[in-house]
């Protein structure tokens, strides 16, 4: 019995005029090359996905959210850090930060469950056109500028992905 297993997870697209908040990272498997992903995590098991952003704001940068929208779905596969395959079903909400103060803020301070800490900057989505660094989940920005993504090489099916 295999103890790979899906992982449902949420994340919350905040924006900021043109810009959109995430948190940078690194990726070690590739030299640490910078990547960006919006804040969110898991999905706990009876939790809405709305009720898990809430959530995970309040764990992650101290923050309530208000406005939560469903904008779609996003399925990711990939490799973690320690080279094991990994699978997410990703829940894509776009919310507002209840504190307007926030949005003033040009970073933030983000804290994992496990302790671990990250900054989270705004991000205008022309810096992700560009090709400047990833955005993940992969596909997410094609969700957000109202593009169908293709699939990830190797994949059946047509050659497009629907994320709503």
């Amino acid at each position: 019995m295999s103890t790979e297993q899906i992982r449902p997870i949420v994340i919350g697209i905040f924006r900021r005029g043109d810009a959109i908040l995430v948190f940078e990272s690194r990726e070690p498997d590739s030299g640490g090359q910078i990547f960006y992903r919006p804040l969110g995590g898991s999905i706990e098991f009876g939790e809405r996905g709305h009720e898990a952003l809430a959530r995970e704001l309040r764990e992650e940068i101290g923050a309530e959210i208000k406005n939560a929208r469903y904008l779609g779905l996003n399925e990711n596969l990939f490799s973690s850090p320690d080279g094991q395959r990994a699978h997410e079903i990703v829940l894509v909400y776009e919310a507002d930060l209840a504190d307007e103060a926030l949005y003033e803020k040009e970073e933030m301070l983000v804290t994992e469950d496990s302790g671990a800490t990250f900054i989270a900057y705004w991000k205008p989505l022309a810096f992700f056109q560009r090709g400047e660094a990833p955005l993940y989940p992969n596909g997410l920005l094609e969700l957000l500028l109202g593009e169908e993504a293709s699939l990830p090489s190797g994949e059946e099916g047509e050659g497009k992905e629907s994320l709503t």
